[in-house]
């Protein structure tokens, strides 16, 4: 209860006396900012007096131009350096969210890699590993039929097993 509550005609004093410090400083600050850049002009740019002579007109455009050529790398420099700069920012925002733990992993895709890329690209290029999975492998020799070597004539079988003799030595040979 010791607090004491600042009445309403108070507040509203004190409000309106802030108002008005606020804008004479912000009025200050627009004058200033007049004044800054009378003198930034007078300081870089010269009066123009234009010469009556041709020859003096061109001489004149001659320093504009190198003038303007100066200006224009002044202009590149200072934006190679703001957008280093951003790139600096970019970075380490980014590096922020990873330490923060808080980064999503992105989808991964399918990608078709032998396994000699597979390794190249883990151990880099300097490493050079053939995987060669054939190498060490039980070689395997394929026994070849005798019977299927054995080249004859096609019209000896059909006349065997013609007629009821071929049916019945047919039958036999599987019995």
């Amino acid at each position: 209860m010791s607090e004491k509550k600042m009445t309403s005609s108070r507040k509203h004093h004190l409000k309106s006396l802030m108002l008005s410090i606020a804008k004479g400083m912000l009025e200050k600050e627009a004058k200033q900012v007049v004044a800054d850049k009378a003198t930034h002009m007078a300081q870089n740019c010269p009066e123009l007096s234009l010469p009556h002579s041709v020859q003096e007109l061109q001489d004149l455009c001659r320093k504009l131009h190198q003038s303007i050529d100066k200006v224009d790398e002044e202009r590149y420099d200072l934006e190679s350096k703001v957008k280093k700069g951003e790139k600096e920012i970019e970075d380490l925002k980014i590096k922020v969210i990873d330490l923060k733990g808080k980064f999503k992993k992105p989808t991964l895709r399918k990608v078709r890699m032998s396994a000699d890329q597979m390794l190249q690209a883990l151990l880099g290029s300097k490493h050079k590993v053939s995987l060669d999975l054939r190498a060490n492998l039980k070689q395997v020799k394929k026994e070849v039929k005798e019977e299927a070597t054995e080249v004859g004539d096609w019209r000896k079988n059909v006349e065997d097993k013609a007629g009821m003799d071929g049916r019945k030595k047919m039958f036999e040979g599987e019995a």
